[in-house]
């Protein structure tokens, strides 16, 4: 993403969308008057509802304030597998106390990523990452809350923890990004996929070939704003409001009109996230 590029234009709506993972405090949002901001432009196109994302412990404090601040808005916390490190007893307990909000609908984002260990300084190694995940899944067990997924290059072995710890009721792959064969052992287990805008990406054929495989109850659209900005607008700051792009371009995909895509994947957003 780059700050040089100007921001997307509004688009037309295609309907009632929720934004099933946006991060609101990496979008510039620091009050409750610039969630408000942010939040009217998007309901501005028909994006009426949030959900924003803590991938840190002060990412998980900022998302139950918005929350608390704008009933459009919704939360879910977590510590992200690259930081999976800090989860010490404290750690443990801010987060189960940020869980249990009833603004917060989902544990998340956990998961696992084998793409920055090496890369990143004071990345979380691949073991941690294992044990942070295996607690957050019993944490959206023990609350019986939706567990998000964050899954960076470590397809098989995501499947394999979620199999031999017992997955919850709901899961959600945040920014799904893997093939046909992933898309099929999600969807044989009931996970929900949600996509954003990198499905809309020319050279992402794999997602492309993935995202027809998945049936409508189990669709979910997201900006993962500021990141991962649609095409034509790659590279561009991303926020809610351009979600109707990734709605229409995933509709195109899958061979839907954009209002059908856009209803089936808010009902989903209101059912898994209980809105």
């Amino acid at each position: 993403m780059s700050r040089d590029r100007p921001a997307p234009p509004l688009p037309e709506p295609v309907g009632t969308l929720v934004d099933a993972h946006t991060h609101l405090d990496a979008c510039g949002a620091t009050d409750a008057a610039s969630v408000a901001a942010i939040v009217d432009k998007a309901e501005s196109v028909g994006v009426t509802r949030v959900v924003t994302i803590a991938d840190d412990l002060d990412a998980a404090r900022f998302a139950v304030d918005a929350a608390s601040w704008d009933p459009r808005v919704w939360a879910a916390v977590a510590i992200h597998p690259t930081r999976a490190n800090v989860l010490d007893d404290a750690a443990k307990a801010e987060i189960e106390r940020l869980a249990s909000d009833p603004r917060v609908v989902a544990v998340g984002e956990t998961g696992l990523d084998y793409y920055w260990p090496g890369k990143l300084d004071g990345c979380a190694t691949v073991a941690e990452q294992h044990d942070g995940f295996r607690w957050h899944i019993d944490l959206a067990k023990r609350l019986g809350k939706p567990l998000m997924i964050h899954n960076r290059e470590a397809d098989e072995d995501l499947l394999a923890v979620l199999t031999t710890e017992g997955a919850p009721k709901t899961v959600i792959f945040h920014c799904f990004s893997g093939g046909p064969e992933t898309a099929k052992a999600c969807v044989d287990a009931g996970y929900v996929l949600s996509f954003s805008g990198t499905v809309s990406f020319k050279n992402a054929h794999a997602l492309r070939e993935a995202a027809v495989l998945v049936p409508d109850e189990l669709v979910l659209v997201e900006t993962d704003a500021p990141f991962l900005t649609p095409h034509p607008f790659r590279g561009a700051p991303n926020e809610s409001y351009c979600l109707p792009y990734t709605a229409r371009a995933l509709a195109e995909i899958r061979g839907q009109d954009p209002a059908e895509l856009a209803a089936h994947a808010t009902a989903n957003a209101e059912r898994v996230y209980g809105l």
